[in-house]
């Protein structure tokens, strides 16, 4: 009896060293802390990344530029950022590339606030004024001038734009005072709602379309290295997108509360019913040509692009095909 109660010990013991050896960390630098993303957060609490064996490291890198920096300087194995880094990267002669192989949301994330509420507000009303508009160069700065330019505004000439102010710091600057208008993340933008600080009034998602705003991506060589855990990866990033597709708000809102502890959980399923509203999440991680195309059109509008990369270039969609079958 005493030999066979040993050998379960040591049966235990091997099973576990197994099971130790099998999980695989991945660093995940994601470019903000944001609702926006809340497929990721549900992929890391409900232990479908835990399920595949990976276990995720996640820092938050606040800025397109770092998170690349990031990436590029092996600090992190995936980024979330928006597709046009990788653009960016290539341009630049890049003998690694950055391939995206996974969307996580599908339209801008940002909205346009206003410093004194508008009952009937008009994009026309923001000819003269300041607007406090983000990074020059990232994805929300390039899709705030395109969605000013289709309601016929130059931003560089009909009211005076503010691109200066460092992405962290923007929230800080209008609720100091700086601009009439600011084009803001959620929560941030209902918090402001909340306290009086500003005025939701438009929505720039809803304005600009379907295109890839935020990806998961790496560098080519760790993709080609390692198949099997970008695979995994993206079968739970799948599950995750599924599951927020059917279930609702203040369900989404419960289970990535942990990642917003200062933030009212009544205000984050707000948030998060708005995105949903507005079908920003991505559900599924196929990042279509159609969608590419759209963001290298933004791009061009905002001349950011340095030339035009078609498709297969620095998109992989295999892993995300795969993960829907």
């Amino acid at each position: 009896m005493r030999k066979w109660g040993f050998l379960l010990i040591i049966l235990m013991f091997l099973l576990t060293a197994c099971s130790s050896n099998d999980v695989k960390t991945l660093r995940v630098a994601e470019v903000t802390r944001s609702i926006f993303y809340a497929p990721q957060y549900v992929a890391i609490e409900k232990g479908f990344f835990a399920e595949e064996g990976l276990h995720i490291e996640l820092n938050t890198t606040w800025g397109g530029d770092k998170t690349m920096t990031t990436l590029l300087s092996n600090g992190a194995d995936i980024a979330l950022v928006g597709s046009e880094t990788s653009i960016y990267v290539y341009s630049q002669g890049a003998v690694d590339p950055i391939i995206n192989f996974a969307q996580l949301t599908q339209t801008d994330g940002t909205f346009l606030v206003s410093r004194k509420p508008i009952a009937n507000f008009t994009w026309d009303q923001l000819k003269g004024s300041t607007f406090l508009g983000q990074r020059k160069g990232g994805m929300p700065q390039m899709v705030g001038e395109y969605v000013l330019k289709q309601h016929g505004i130059d931003p560089h000439k009909d009211l005076n734009l503010i691109q200066n102010i460092e992405f962290a710091n923007i929230a800080n600057a209008f609720a100091s005072g700086t601009g009439d208008f600011v084009q803001l993340f959620e929560p941030t933008a209902s918090i402001f709602e909340q306290e009086g600080k500003g005025y939701i009034v438009a929505s720039f998602g809803t304005e600009s379309g379907h295109l890839p705003y935020t990806t998961f991506m790496a560098k080519q060589s760790f993709i080609d290295k390692n198949k099997d855990v970008i695979e995994k990866f993206t079968r739970a990033l799948y599950r995750a997108q599924q599951w927020v597709q059917t279930h609702d708000a203040k369900e989404i809102a419960t289970v990535i509360q942990p990642y917003f502890e200062n933030t009212d959980i009544a205000l984050i399923e707000k948030v998060v019913d708005r995105y949903k509203q507005q079908g920003s999440y991505a559900t599924d991680p196929i990042l279509d040509e159609e969608e590419w195309n759209n963001l290298q059109n933004v791009m061009k509008e905002a001349n950011e692009l340095p030339s035009y990369v078609d498709h297969s270039i620095l998109v992989n969609t295999s892993f995300a095909e795969h993960a829907k079958k």
